[in-house]
C-alpha cells in the first residue's frame, strides 16, 4: 500500500520504520525544514539546542525499530545512561538526587524525614504492580470499550480513579518528597493533582529501565531513525505542509492529501503525527466527522503549554547536573494556576536541562548549553506572548542568577525562547498546548482520541495527543499500536480528484 505520514515526531517515524519494514510505499511529510516534530534542533554560535523532549527512556523501543532492519541502535547513535536521573531542588535549599539505587533513595529518604522510609517501601511495591499491569497496556490498541473490560477490575485495584498526587499522598507525609514522587506527569503534559494514578508507574519505568541521552542531543537519534527508514527504502520530504486531507464523497475514505502549493499525493492510508485536534479541525472537513465534531474536540482538556528558553553561557556550571528538577514553594497552589485558572503565575517550577554536563560537544570549549522550561497556561488563558514574553524570561534569568547561576546574565553568549504561540503557530497544537489531549483517567485509554480514527476509516493517529500519550515510550508505542492495525488491513488504489 502507499501510505503517507503526515510529520515527523517520534510517533510518525515509529509508525513509518514498522510500515516501511511490512514491505508498504511509506513518504513522511513535515512542514518544517528539518525532521523531528517537537525534537526539532536549534543550532545557533556553535551550539546545538535539543529544542523538545529530553528524557530518554525504555531503550528497548527504541532498540525494536532498528532490530526490523536487522541492526543495532549503537550503529546508529550512542545511548548513555545517567546518574543521578535528575536533582530535584527545593526553595529551603535541600535537593534531591534521584537514581535507581535504592539504597541511596532510602538513605536520603531518611535524611529528609525518617517516618518515610516505610512509606516509601510500600510506595515502591505499589508502584511496582502498577508498571508490571500498565506497562504492557502501552502497546494496546484500545478499539472498542470491550478492550477496557478485562483489564477494569486489575485498575481499579491498583487506584487509578485516584490521582498522582493522592496516590502518592497516602504513602509519603514530608511535603518535599511527596514532590519527587509526583512530579512525573508534568513530563507528559498532566497535572500531578488530576493525573490518573495509573501513571504512576512512570516511577517503576525508570527504576527498571533507567533515564538515557543520545550522544549529540535527541536530535542524534532523531536523525538516526530517518537514516533507519531511508535505507529501507522510505522518503522524507520537508519543507512539505499538507492543507487538507482528501476526503471521497462518496466513499467517505481519504484518497491522499493536499498540500499547500495545491500539489494532491495519492494514499490507501493515512497516518497522522499532527496535533490530534489539528488533525480533525483542520484537516478533516466537519461534515465527515461523526464522533469528533468541533464542539467535542473544543470542550475536550488540553495540556499546559511551555515557556522554553534556549540559551549558551561562554562558562560551565560544574555544580548543575544534567536534568535539574527547580521546585517553586508552592505546588498545588501553581498546579491551579496553570492549569485551571490559566493565569500565569508570579513564580514558577522549572526543568533545567545542562546536557554539556555529560556531553560537551554540543557546546565551545569551555561553554555551556542549556535549556529551561516553564509550565505555563495554554492559550484558552489571557496571556498576551506578544507583550509578556520578554519580561518572563527576565524573571526566570533573575531567579536563576540569584539561586543557582551565579553572574548568568554576564555570561549568556546566545540564546532564544518559544512560548505558547509557538506551539499554536509553528507546531499546529491546538490552544497552544506542549502535551495534546491531558492525561486524565477519562481522556486515557479507551476515552482518548483513538489510534484508528472513528470517522475515516483509513485515517490513523500517531503521537502524544492518542494512546497510550506523550512523551518519547508513549509516542513510539502509538506508531506500533498503528503499524500493527494497519498490517491487518488492505484497501484499493484511491483516486486522483484533482486529475
Amino acid at each position: 500500500m502507499k501510505i503517507v505520514v503526515i510529520g515527523s515526531g517520534f510517533g510518525g517515524l515509529s509508525a513509518a520504520i514498522r510500515l516501511q519494514a511490512q514491505g508498504h510505499q511509506v513518504q513522511i511529510l513535515d512542514k518544517r525544514d528539518r525532521p523531528g516534530g517537537r525534537a526539532y534542533v536549534y543550532e545557533q554560535d556553535g551550539f546545538i539546542f535539543d529544542g523538545g523532549p529530553t528524557i530518554i527512556t525504555a531503550p528497548q523501543l527504541i532498540d525494536e525499530l532498528f532490530q526490523l532492519h536487522g541492526k543495532k541502535t549503537s550503529d546508529y547513535v550512542q545511548l548513555v545512561p545517567l546518574d543521578p536521573f535528575y536533582t530535584v531542588r527545593f526553595a529551603d535549599g535541600s535537593a534531591f538526587y534521584y537514581n535507581s539505587d535504592r539504597d541511596a533513595l532510602i538513605e536520603q529518604i531518611r535524611q529528609f524525614n525518617p517516618a518515610d522510609v516505610a512509606g516509601y517501601e510500600q510506595f515502591a511495591q505499589a508502584t511496582e504492580q502498577i508498571y508490571q499491569k500498565g506497562f504492557p497496556l502501552m502497546t494496546k490498541a484500545f478499539s472498542r470499550f470491550t478492550d477496557m473490560l478485562p483489564v477494569a477490575p486489575d485498575m481499579l485495584q491498583l487506584q487509578s480513579y485516584k490521582s498522582v498526587t493522592s496516590f502518592v499522598n497516602q504513602y509519603i507525609k514530608d511535603e518535599r518528597l511527596r514532590q519527587v514522587f509526583s512530579f512525573h506527569p508534568l513530563l507528559i503534559g498532566g497535572n500531578p493533582f488530576t493525573s490518573s494514578a495509573i501513571y504512576a508507574m512512570i516511577h517503576q519505568l525508570e527504576q527498571h529501565q533507567g533515564i538515557w541521552y543520545a550522544m549529540g542531543g535527541t536530535g542524534a537519534l532523531v536523525q538516526a531513525l530517518v537514516r533507519l527508514f531511508t535505507e529501507m527504502g522510505g522518503e522524507i520530504f520537508l519543507n512539505t505542509e499538507v492543507e487538507q486531507i482528501y476526503m471521497n464523497e462518496n466513499t467517505r475514505k481519504a484518497d491522499g492529501v493536499k498540500l499547500k502549493n495545491g500539489e494532491f499525493i495519492a494514499a490507501d492510508v493515512i497516518v497522522s503525527n499532527g496535533d490530534v485536534a489539528h488533525t480533525y479541525l483542520n484537516l478533516v472537513p466537519e461534515k465527515f466527522r461523526r464522533k469528533y465534531r468541533d464542539r467535542r474536540l473544543k470542550k475536550m482538556n488540553y495540556s499546559m503549554s511551555l515557556f522554553v528558553l534556549y540559551f549558551g553561557t561562554n562558562r560551565r556550571y560544574e555544580q548543575m547536573g544534567h536534568h535539574e528538577i527547580i521546585m517553586a514553594p508552592r505546588y498545588r497552589e501553581l498546579m491551579q494556576d496553570i492549569f485551571d485558572r490559566k493565569q500565569l503565575a508570579a513564580d514558577f517550577s522549572l526543568y533545567l536541562h545542562r546536557p554539556t554536563a555529560t556531553d560537551p560537544a554540543i557546546a565551545p570549549e569551555g561553554c555551556d548549553a542549556w535549556y529551561v522550561l516553564s509550565p505555563v497556561p495554554n492559550l484558552a488563558g489571557l496571556t498576551d506572548w506578544r507583550t509578556q514574553a520578554k519580561s518572563y524570561r527576565d524573571q526566570i534569568i533573575h531567579y536563576l542568577e540569584q539561586r543557582y547561576l551565579p553572574n548568568l546574565s554576564q555570561h549568556i553568549l546566545t540564546e532564544r525562547y518559544i512560548d505558547p504561540l509557538h506551539f499554536r503557530d509553528t507546531l499546529n497544537s491546538y490552544l497552544g498546548s506542549a502535551f495534546s489531549v491531558q492525561p486524565t483517567l477519562m481522556q486515557s485509554a479507551w476515552f482518548r482520541p483513538h489510534n484508528h480514527s472513528e470517522d475515516v476509516e483509513n485515517l490513523y493517529l500517531v503521537g502524544a495527543g492518542t494512546h497510550p500519550g506523550a512523551g518519547i515510550p508513549g509516542t513510539i508505542c502509538s506508531g506500533k499500536i498503528v503499524a500493527e492495525a494497519i498490517a491487518s488491513r488492505s484497501s484499493s488504489p484511491p483516486s486522483n480528484p484533482f486529475n
